[in-house]
């Protein structure tokens, strides 16, 4: 049996009083100091794993101040704290034993835009790709471009320096940084901007902390320029962290910032930034050139920077690879054609940027005419992207490389720790021939992509840090590259930062590193902000890269056979693509809502981990378990849960922490289509719920969701008495403390009655094989899930309608359990058994060679996902039946003429089956109907999710983000449809508005195409 569990180590006692204390002080922000918020704080994207003590999440400047005053007390000077930003450094910078503070819950606002001056001030917690949304109508944005722009911070990238593609053009983070509003370990307010000889001496004058900053900085980048001439490398990128190279600017201003971008949380707490702002540029294309090999790359690469493009990138055969596997692959495609003659084993990306489309095409003709002529004919073929959307669609697969590689099968994967290195361009491709040959000679495998015109390489050796054999590579190979890069004049850390790489800093620095100590030693004297990092105040040790724990020796705990059955929760990499902060897009709708990094995949995935750790610990295969409770007594489990469920020695117990944060989770497989890495929660929930409350009672919502598809026909039968509950106060109370609702009401219309009255048989395998073959090919079985047959019968019938105007026969699945509900609350036993019925009955109808459509996304798409192993028949969505019969859809004219449409899909549709959409388009596009997509996130009800009491505020306020928007904006004449029942079941709850089914749109479009025959119509029912 599942047994309590006890996660980590308690809080230790001075950080518990530390945490009091604050709130005696009048901190105003959220702490937290539960094992589930610990656990999920431990990771970032890094190799390490560290617990911190608790987190802090401020609401202003003031709340830090009070964390540094509070600090400053004789009883916390054992207590560190440690700036967090988007939580996805590959180093571990923001990991920590002490506690966190992180600014990104709270401290999100744009406080200030000026497009005259270009000038935009925030706080540190504001979002990058958020930050540019909102500069857009200027006609400017925020310049340095990282793949993590969806998430990132401005504290974060300011604490990294962050930049990435583009960075020969826009520079980095600090190029960009104005001012910088710091809060000091002594609780001072400060505001550093460039400043010049007389303001110098005015701040330098001062007899503070502030004062003796400014004097101990400016005495180093004068006493020590020579030597900082010397040891900083002359690189696009130059030296991330306590950059004393640009601490002069070239007017001759002093600049403490140049000191601040990059440092990492371990001088000073970012609370706001002054940002200067580019205009957009007017026009952009990409030219996508393929190779047969890497290395030919490579060298080319060099070739594109000297036309003067605005950016390169290369990528090779693994990512590009690993690409056609991802969701966004179907929008790229065209760009990347296959050419038989040559396999495609690298790409470089080269950007153009104009101001006119004149100027584009005559910079795209020049750079075109180089790569077809001469000594640079050594490509295998191009295309060239033009427009916003594709060029954005290709830069997101780039974007994306680093969580793709992720993206492999069993314990070796690619795992960061010498993904950054940088050396000057002109020595990349000999650089890299090196690299690779290091890497070879180990016999790791590896992906390798980059900024080749900033000389920048990101490379992840494959590894599976559960075996000690590959730990000890982990130091092998760094300490390899290190002096690879030195032997090419570059460094270790190019991009992403030192944090546990601090190590190599003395020995890159030298002499210098004793000034790096003072500059420390000024800012943090006690070496409370980030210890170990960069630099410390004295003869402190900095961290070294094999002292420090590796997530690995968790993993180790748990195994491999365990790791791989739990649909990769052991797996995610911290790359962080479901913090996506997005409205419009479907990634973790629960994380948008709440803004909790537990209720995202990343932190589910991460209790999940720590969960079968507590697990493994006590010898329990959670597999076996799952399979024993299911052969269990049901009164002797029953009897079991209550005593469990009323034990007071239960209330510590992990695995509530565990439920709590997937109870949020709305089942929308969101992240299973669009984590690179493929991470499913809904997946390991399911797991996780069968086990969890085979040890505690279910609530009383559970059995009666559970049993919502065998149930629904009886209810039917009493439709009446039905609506009266759900449709009055005192039944929708009774409702409420069930947990549900929300509920729909059952309308008059009965599909099973229409469909008898119009004379569409029930599908039987034998009822079909008295067909001819040429009758199976023209009938087509619609598989009505119980929702859409019960509650939305229009549906079924449009279907219907629109199969005899095509000249096909309609038949109707016969009435079956799809099961979902069953899987998505924990009730796999009953799953599998129902699952295996309906298998059975859907393969056999397939064999007879007849079309099998289904007309709920998500419930058809369960066929795919849930039933895998079960199911070998494939179980159409509506849109790609109707894109194979193209042939059969003729458009009554009158049906379109002055009405505009516009399509919201549902998030499962658009996540795991992503060329639906498209598909959509194609199918009106055929009927004369320009179809546009509407981009909204997740309307909030998720199959059963909004009809739980416990959620309904998660799911209004995800309805409010960007269905009713989309609603609202809609005119007279706009016809909006909606492809999930749960989706419209929120529109018609909320806004009491029908949408359509796009089905009973064209259904009402398409002209009739033929008669059925007759002996069709009268087909056996079975």
């Amino acid at each position: 049996m599942i047994p309590r569990l006890q996660s980590r180590d308690s809080i230790p006692l001075p950080a518990a009083g530390f945490f009091q204390r604050l709130v005696e002080a009048g901190f105003d922000g959220d702490i937290e100091t539960g094992a589930a918020s610990r656990t999920v704080f431990s990771t970032d994207n890094s190799i390490y794993q560290v617990a911190p003590g608790g987190i802090l999440f401020p609401r202003s400047v003031e709340d830090l101040q009070v964390v540094a005053t509070v600090l400053s007390g004789p009883a916390f000077q054992e207590i560190s704290i440690a700036p967090r930003g988007g939580g996805t450094g590959t180093n571990g910078q923001s990991l920590t034993s002490g506690v966190v503070v992180d600014c990104s819950r709270h401290m999100k606002s744009i406080l200030d835009i000026d497009p005259v001056r270009r000038i935009a001030r925030v706080q540190a917690g504001v979002v990058k790709d958020e930050l540019n949304r909102a500069l857009k109508p200027y006609g400017l944005f925020f310049a340095p471009e990282l793949s993590t722009s969806n998430r990132a911070t401005i504290g974060g990238m300011i604490s990294t320096d962050a930049c990435g593609q583009g960075s020969c053009l826009y520079g980095k983070t600090s190029n960009h940084v104005l001012g910088l509003r710091i809060v000091l370990m002594d609780g001072s307010d400060f505001w550093s901007r460039p400043i010049d000889a007389e303001a110098y001496a005015r701040v330098a004058a001062r007899e503070d902390r502030v004062g003796n900053i400014h004097r101990t900085v400016e005495r180093i980048a004068r006493e020590k320029h020579e030597r900082i001439a010397e040891i900083f490398p002359k690189l696009n990128r130059y030296m991330t962290g306590y950059d004393l190279a640009h601490i002069r600017r070239d007017d001759g201003r002093f600049d403490l910032n140049a000191v601040l971008s990059g440092l990492e949380g371990t001088l000073a707490m970012i609370a706001e930034a002054e940002l200067n702002l580019l205009p957009i540029p007017a026009h952009a294309a990409l030219i996508n050139i393929r190779y047969g090999d890497f290395n030919t790359a490579l060298e080319d690469a060099r070739n594109l920077v000297a036309l003067k493009v605005a950016s390169v990138e290369t990528v090779d055969e693994k990512v590009l690879g690993l690409a056609k596997g991802d969701i966004v692959w179907t929008g790229i495609a065209r760009v990347f054609p296959d050419d038989p003659s040559i396999a495609t084993n690298g790409i470089n990306i080269a950007e153009v940027l104009a101001d006119n489309e004149d100027e584009l095409e005559r910079k795209l003709a020049e750079v075109t005419a180089a790569l077809d002529t001469g000594a640079n004919a050594r490509h295998a073929g191009y295309t060239i992207a033009r427009g916003h959307a594709d060029v954005e669609a290709i830069w997101s697969m780039r974007k994306r490389a680093v969580g793709l590689l992720g993206n492999v099968e069993g314990p070796v994967r690619p795992v960061a720790f010498v993904e950054d290195t940088a050396v000057p361009p002109e020595n990349l491709a000999a650089y890299i021939r090196e690299f690779r040959a290091l890497l070879d000679g180990a016999g790791l495998s590896y992906g390798m992509f980059g900024h080749v015109d900033a000389g920048v390489l990101h490379v992840r050796p494959a590894l599976d840090l559960t075996r000690t054999d590959h730990v000890r590579l982990v130091r092998e190979v760094s300490d390899a590259v290190v002096a690879l890069t030195r032997k090419y004049g570059g460094v270790l850390w190019g991009e992403h930062g030192k944090g546990v790489r601090s190590e190599y800093v003395p020995e890159f620095f030298g002499d210098l590193y004793p000034s790096l100590q003072e500059i420390k030693r000024a800012f943090d004297p006690e070496n409370r902000l980030n210890p170990g990092k960069i630099a410390t105040p004295s003869t402190g040790a900095l961290t070294k890269i094999d002292e420090v724990p590796l997530r690995g020796d968790t993993d180790r705990i748990i195994g491999n056979e365990i790791r791989s059955a739990f649909d990769n929760a052991a797996y995610c990499n911290g790359n962080g693509a479901c913090f996506d902060f997005d409205e419009t897009s479907p990634m973790c709708p629960s994380y948008k809502a709440t803004r909790d990094r537990r209720f995202s995949p990343k932190g589910r995935a991460a209790l999940m981990r720590e969960w079968l750790r507590l697990l493994a610990e006590k010898g329990i295969d959670a597999r076996q378990e799952a399979m024993r409770l299911r052969r269990s007594i049901p009164l002797a489990s029953l009897a079991r849960r209550a005593f469990n469920s009323l034990n007071p020695a239960n209330r510590d117990d992990f695995s509530h922490e565990v439920r709590a944060a997937m109870d949020t989770c709305l089942a929308c497989k969101a992240c299973a289509g669009q984590c690179p890495v493929k991470v499913s929660v809904p997946a390991f929930r399911s797991k996780f719920l069968e086990l969890y409350y085979g040890r505690y009672l279910r609530p009383l919502k559970d059995p009666l969701v559970a049993a919502i598809e065998t149930t629904l026909p009886f209810v039917r039968r009493i439709r009446p008495a039905y609506n009266l509950v759900v449709g009055t106060r005192a039944g929708r109370t009774m409702m409420r403390v069930a947990g549900l609702t929300s509920l729909p009401h059952l309308p008059r219309i009965s599909l099973a009655r229409e469909a008898a009255r119009l004379g569409v048989p029930l599908a039987t395998p034998h009822s079909i094989e008295v067909l001819s073959p040429q009758e199976r090919q023209r009938t087509v079985v619609f598989v009505a899930d119980t929702f859409t047959a019960y509650f939305d019968p229009d549906v079924a019938l449009a279907a219907i309608g629109l199969a005899r105007k095509m000249g096909l026969t309609p038949l109707l699945a016969a009435s079956h359990v799809n099961g979902k509900a069953l899987h998505v609350h924990g009730y796999l036993g009953r799953f599998e058994a129902a699952a295996k019925r309906t298998a059975r009955y859907l393969q056999r109808l397939d064999e007879t060679g007849v079309a099998l459509v289904g007309l709920d996304p998500s419930m058809t798409l369960a066929f795919r996902s849930e039933y895998k192993g079960l199911l070998k028949a494939t179980v159409l969505l509506p849109q790609e039946w109707l894109a194979a019969n193209l042939d059969r859809l003729t458009a009554s004219p009158s049906a379109i003429k002055g009405s505009s449409f516009r399509l919201m899909a549902h998030c499962t549709e658009r996540t795991n089956a992503p060329a639906s959409v498209a598909q959509w388009q194609k199918v009106f596009d055929s009927l004369g109907v320009d179809l546009q997509a509407a981009q909204t996130g997740c309307c909030g009800m998720a199959g059963t999710f909004g009809h739980e009491a416990r959620n309904r505020p998660i799911a209004e306020r995800l309805y409010a983000l960007s269905w009713k928007p989309e609603l609202d904006a809609a005119g007279d004449s706009d016809i909006l449809m909606a492809t999930g029942y749960s989706c419209r079941s929120q529109v018609k709850e909320i806004d009491g508005r029908r949408m359509p089914h796009p089905l009973e749109v064209i259904a009402g479009i398409v002209s009739e195409k033929a008669e059925i025959p007759q002996s069709h119509t009268t087909a056996p029912r079975g």
